[in-house]
């Protein structure tokens, strides 16, 4: 398989990942909408009542959440935070969408775990490539997490057998 079939590949598997926008501004999650339709993903949906939207993160369990910081409360760093306590996920990614580019609101956006930034207005180009590369990495994990969750249950089946078989053998064992 040439490298530009994997990437096909990789691209088809990738359109099928969940996306979350949460924006209280409709104008903002549109465009957003937009920007994912152009780029062939076809599960998304947006939150912009901010009260919903940990709930709805709950049950629409995403691959990659999309996050405006400047919102009505719970405002975006609170449903960030809440996020990370919340999420049992090895690897959730936290886009930041903010207009704020202060050290002090990335540093606290970046020490209650976000994962990227992504500033407005957007660059359409930039925001593809971003939510691309978070994307391959979030599969990437949940590639990882599967075969791990695999290769413990093997473990467990062999050392089920072992014990069956060494128990098997202490019984052939006369005893002195």
């Amino acid at each position: 398989m040439t490298r530009t079939n994997a990437w096909i590949n990789d691209s088809a598997q990738l359109a099928k990942m969940k996306i979350l926008i949460i924006d209280d501004e409709p104008v903002n999650a549109a465009l957003l909408e937009e920007i994912l339709i152009e780029n062939d993903y076809t599960r998304f949906e947006s939150v912009t009542d901010s009260k919903q939207a940990l709930d709805f993160t709950k049950s629409f369990q995403p691959d990659l959440v999309l996050l405006d910081l400047m919102m009505p409360p719970p405002d975006g760093f609170t449903i960030l935070e809440r996020l990370r306590l919340e999420t049992d996920d090895t690897f959730l990614p936290i886009v930041i969408l903010t207009a704020d580019t202060t050290e002090e609101s990335k540093r606290r956006a970046l020490a209650a775990g976000a994962t990227d930034f992504l500033l407005k207005p957007f660059d359409h180009v930039e925001v593809a490539l971003r939510i691309r590369n978070l994307l391959q990495s979030r599969f990437a994990h949940l590639l990882l997490d599967n075969q791990r969750s695999a290769l413990e249950e093997a473990v467990r089946e062999r050392t089920s057998e072992l014990q069956a078989t060494i128990a098997k053998l202490q019984s052939c064992v006369p005893s002195s």
